[in-house]
């Protein structure tokens, strides 16, 4: 099997890594998506299983891990599991492409550790957790108590930061964008990045 790339863009939420990730998918045919595995409820009717999430229940996820069925998995918030299952991997890889993964900070760093050096890991960010509350405010997805929840993730979140490959300061979407882009030119060709 092709043993691909794994490119992982990790952020607090509302930091804009989607947006990146998104991007790069709709730029770079050697890319592939990593659907992720969750407990949680499809938000409004535009979510669809086995293209945005693999919805599950929280007895199917628990049944996944008994069968060491996931690169990583973790319980994010109380009852909501997320994991990233190996099955998806090797589907991209199959596909002769390398994997990319939109995940929070926590499973940004098990993926990582999990695929080493086959692993870029980027820590997305905004300047400041001010800016962080208006997107998250102006997303007008979340309730006060929900963005308010989110930010005190955040600041915990931002801790980690140091444990990643580099960091991508998202202010200006077209400049992050193209630095995104960059990262994962030099990554898949050299191996490598020069910081």
């Amino acid at each position: 099997m092709h043993q691909g790339k794994a490119i992982i863009f990790s952020a607090p939420s509302g930091s804009g890594k989607t947006t990146i990730v998104k991007h790069l998918l709709e730029t770079n045919e050697n890319l592939g998506f990593s659907i992720s595995a969750c407990t949680r409820d499809k938000r409004g009717r535009k979510e669809e299983n086995g293209k945005d999430y693999y919805f599950l229940t929280p007895e199917e996820f628990k049944a996944k891990i008994d069968k060491d069925e996931f690169v990583e998995w973790e319980e994010v918030y109380a009852g909501n599991f997320y994991g990233t299952l190996k099955s998806e991997v090797e589907r991209i890889w199959a596909q002769g492409k390398h994997v990319i993964f939109d995940v929070d900070v926590k499973g940004g760093l098990h993926l990582k550790e999990y695929f080493r050096e086959k692993a870029l890991a980027v820590f997305v960010k905004v300047p400041s957790l001010e800016v962080l509350e208006q997107r998250l405010t102006d997303r007008q997805t979340d309730s006060s108590s929900s963005i308010s929840q989110r930010l005190f993730k955040a600041k915990f979140e931002m801790s980690f930061e140091s444990k990643f490959d580099i960091s991508l300061i998202n202010e200006d979407l077209e400049a992050s964008l193209k630095k995104a882009q960059d990262l994962v030119d030099t990554f898949i060709k050299y191996g490598t990045i020069t910081v």
